[in-house]
């Protein structure tokens, strides 16, 4: 299994589409990352916070590290001076602590909010009334330090290609709305990150800008 054939064999699926890769480099080693960047590759994706400061401590200074996990408020001041994108970003709570964190380190940090689109109740994210909610206040408005890139979804593990594809679509709708409806200095819709190993394909048809695949490209993971 080669990783770079891997990354190689992903752009031309890509080629053409407005969607790019974010290689998940959670569990795996300094080494393979840096196979992967020695192609040209530069975004990563993590879940764990830790586990990001320490490959980004390690590793070429011009990765772009996208926190792609559930993310704890009191973890943010660690990933806050270099994360490129946090594609999860679950509740108001977290935002302000994100936007407090970027005023301290005298940058604007991009967000994606994360939609609950599947079924299963134990995937995090915000309903479309909890969105509209939040980027209505005042408090959202007054923001100088967040930048509302788009949105993040993860569909239903499910065999049901139809109700992901559906899943898919809701997420996409919910994105034209806000990115037609809603405009301020703190919002620039610009993304959707849908799709991972299993179901990229789907979500490349329902317009995709970022699909996160790991194992097709790294291989399986070892939790041990």
């Amino acid at each position: 299994m080669s990783i770079k054939n891997n990354i190689k064999k992903f752009k031309e699926k890509l080629a053409g589409t407005n969607c790019k890769l974010i290689a998940v480099s959670k569990t795996k080693p300094v080494s393979a990352i840096m196979e992967a960047y020695d192609t040209g590759f530069k975004d990563f994706g993590e879940n764990k916070v830790q586990e990001m400061v320490d490959k980004h401590s390690e590793l070429p200074e011009d990765i772009h590290w996208h926190m792609i996990g559930h993310l704890q408020r009191n973890k943010v001041k660690y990933i806050a001076p270099f994360v490129h994108l946090i594609h999860s970003v679950d509740s108001f709570r977290l935002l302000k602590e994100i936007n407090k964190q970027g005023e301290k380190n005298d940058r604007v940090i991009p967000c994606l909010l994360q939609m609950h689109i599947a079924e299963e109740e134990t995937k995090f994210g915000l309903s479309k009334d909890e969105l509209i909610d939040l980027i209505n206040t005042e408090e959202f408005k007054n923001m100088n330090h967040i930048k509302i890139k788009g949105l993040m979804g993860m569909a239903t593990n499910t065999d049901d290609l139809q109700l992901v594809q559906d899943e898919f679509k809701g997420l996409r709708t919910t994105f034209e709305d806000i990115k037609t409806n809603y405009q301020h200095h703190s919002i620039d819709m610009q993304e959707i990150s849908m799709g991972m190993s299993g179901d990229y394909e789907i979500a490349i048809t329902e317009g995709s800008t970022m699909v996160r695949v790991g194992s097709a490209i790294f291989g399986a993971r070892n939790y041990n």
